[in-house]
């Protein structure tokens, strides 16, 4: 679980609940025919834009990005890497059989390596398996925020629908009040829905699409070297340069990824 995810959007309804709720009922700001123009027109001009398969990719990735963290520990994988490079190089290819690596990436990588198959082999499957994964994400990131360009645009269209269905009935004081509520409050569903929702998951993809992207590039370099004989020193002082700054030459921590491979028993 994502806590931070989880926390701003409690924060964020907690502070625009309490804020309601401190001047007036929060039963006036529920207003249906509102929410149903922002939720139904925004979901209708994201279909325009994007393909139906694209969206409810988006909504899967959107969620476990946001709900979901799957860090992977750099500096655990480069130790990985280190044991995985000097078994290669005394044992051969076939010795890393034996050795459980939990990251997928990693672990077809070193598949195709064990298979015997030529360096041009491995990093076209490697590359093209990683550029396929970070489309998709950098789409679901778009199709957010395209959610969030669409949600305040639906909310002002509402607006003019509420301030339409007002001045057609001014000789009737019982309907306005209904046709401004829809006038106002479609603007705020739009408002909320694209700067505490959409806007957020959309940066919050694109900030783990890079991640992804840092991490396949380390073990695509990593598997690369490996299929090199290339010796563990000098792999890793290939693969420190993946690492934030201020962790060069850090051991890694045992709480925050899995210990490097272990052999099978």
């Amino acid at each position: 679980m994502d806590l931070a995810t989880l926390l701003g959007l409690v924060i964020g309804i907690l502070v625009v609940g309490l804020a309601v709720m401190s001047g007036s009922e929060l039963w006036i700001f529920l207003n249906l025919p509102g929410f149903l123009i922002v939720v139904g027109g925004t979901f209708a001009a994201t279909l325009v834009k994007f393909s139906l398969s694209s969206v409810f990719i988006a909504f899967k990735l959107g969620i476990k990005s946001a709900f979901i963290s799957a860090y992977e520990n750099p500096r655990a994988l480069i130790d990985t890497s280190i044991d995985l490079a000097g078994r290669a190089r005394k044992e051969g290819m076939l010795a890393l059989e034996q050795v459980e690596v939990s990251n997928k990436f990693f672990k077809r990588g070193l598949r195709l390596c064990i298979d015997g198959h030529a360096l041009e082999v491995v990093r076209k499957a490697l590359t093209s398996e990683m550029e396929l994964s970070i489309q998709r994400h950098e789409e679901g990131g778009k199709i957010f925020r395209g959610i969030g360009e669409s949600a305040p645009a639906m909310g002002m269209i509402g607006t003019l629908v509420g301030l339409v269905q007002m001045l057609s009935s001014l000789e009737d004081p019982a309907t306005i009040g209904p046709a401004m509520a829809v006038a106002l409050l479609t603007t705020l569903y739009g408002a909320l829905i694209a700067n505490l929702i959409a806007l957020p998951i959309a940066d919050k993809l694109e900030s783990k699409t890079e991640e992804e992207r840092v991490i396949k590039e380390l073990i695509l370099e990593a598997v690369t070297q490996i299929h090199g004989r290339q010796s563990p020193m000098v792999l890793a002082d290939i693969l420190e340069a993946y690492l934030p700054e201020g962790q060069h030459n850090k051991p890694a921590e045992d709480d925050d990824a899995p210990a490097p491979a272990e052999q099978k028993t």
